[in-house]
């Protein structure tokens, strides 16, 4: 994910498997072509550890972005699927909230959403979702170990990352994963 400011960062990778889900992401953060951060945490609870967030893109405007998640989350119950509608139509008709450069996957223990800023709220078919720069390398490996291991979701996002972090070049294996159920 490339942004005005020459920003590119970050994998996101979320997995649901027999009742757990896990959420994690890598820790670099990259200007141009310089590696300027190596531990940044990109993955975040909220609604009292009851949903996890993941952001790829800009941290700022991520920052910005949780800050009215939570709110929606807490007027609609904690209730993902809600809040992400309300956030998404918020996000897609406010002229400023339009101007952000971040992309967010968020979970609970029952479902994984992906948040855009054109209004896109997606569930994946496989209980699997990944953002940002290594997002296809996290996705395919995680596909393969779920098809063809018992792992559980936490192992699986761990190995997965890891696996993107030795191929993607905006991606390093300082992993972390959070996980409900």
């Amino acid at each position: 994910m490339e942004h005005a400011t020459g920003i590119r960062s970050t994998t996101i990778l979320a997995v649901r498997r027999n009742g757990q889900t896990a959420i994690g992401g890598d820790g670099q953060v990259t200007l141009g072509n310089m590696m300027i951060k190596s531990a940044a945490r990109k993955v975040r609870s909220l609604a009292d550890g009851t949903v996890k967030v993941g952001f790829a893109g800009s941290a700022a405007d991520a920052f910005a972005l949780l800050e009215r998640f939570e709110k929606k989350l807490s007027e609609h119950n904690n209730n993902i699927t809600r809040a992400a509608i309300e956030m998404a139509k918020e996000w897609r008709t406010d002229r400023a909230l339009r101007r952000l450069e971040s992309t967010m996957i968020v979970a609970d223990k029952d479902k994984v959403l992906l948040l855009g800023g054109s209004g896109d709220v997606i569930e994946p078919d496989d209980d699997i979702m990944s953002i940002g720069s290594g997002s296809g390398y996290a996705t395919a490996a995680a596909r393969a170990l779920l098809r063809k291991t018992d792992l559980s979701a936490e192992d699986i996002v761990r190995e997965a990352l890891n696996i993107a972090g030795e191929i993607c070049i905006y991606t390093n294996q300082d992993i972390v994963v959070e996980t409900l159920g």
